[in-house]
């Protein structure tokens, strides 16, 4: 199953993101630790994509691509924005980041998938959860 989708950077269309993982749990019958997983993760990235990446600018696009494997469920989110330098972002475990209502999202989404990766100068983030 390969699927992708484009939408605009609106935090309500979040939901079209929920769909497509619920078809995904339905379609593989994923674990619900798995899929807890990836719908945290997965949306942690959208999330930042529309509001950190576009600046919620509903000019610009957010796309996702899905793609499962026998090995590995991918996904690919990227945005239009300039990037950011994701070798330096700030460990919000340190006692002077956790008062910090800003900066966990990439902190989850490196603790609940598999594989994690960003290109294109931080545009795009592709998240890999290992099959069980």
């Amino acid at each position: 199953m390969n699927k992708t989708i484009s939408f605009s950077s609106d935090i309500k269309n979040i939901s079209v993101v929920e769909q497509l993982i619920d078809d995904i749990n339905r379609r593989f019958n994923l674990d619900k630790d798995i899929y807890g997983n990836i719908l945290i993760a997965v949306l942690e990235a959208v999330t930042n994509s529309v509001i950190h990446g576009n600046k919620r600018n509903p000019d610009k696009k957010v796309n996702l691509a899905f793609d499962a494997t026998d090995k590995n469920f991918q996904f690919i989110i990227e945005d239009e924005g300039p990037g950011f330098d994701f070798d330096n972002v700030p460990d919000p475990t340190k006692p002077i980041n956790v008062e910090k209502p800003h900066g966990r999202g990439i902190f989850l989404m490196m603790k609940l998938s598999d594989d994690i990766s960003f290109e294109n100068d931080g545009r795009r983030v592709i998240l890999k959860f290992f099959r069980k």
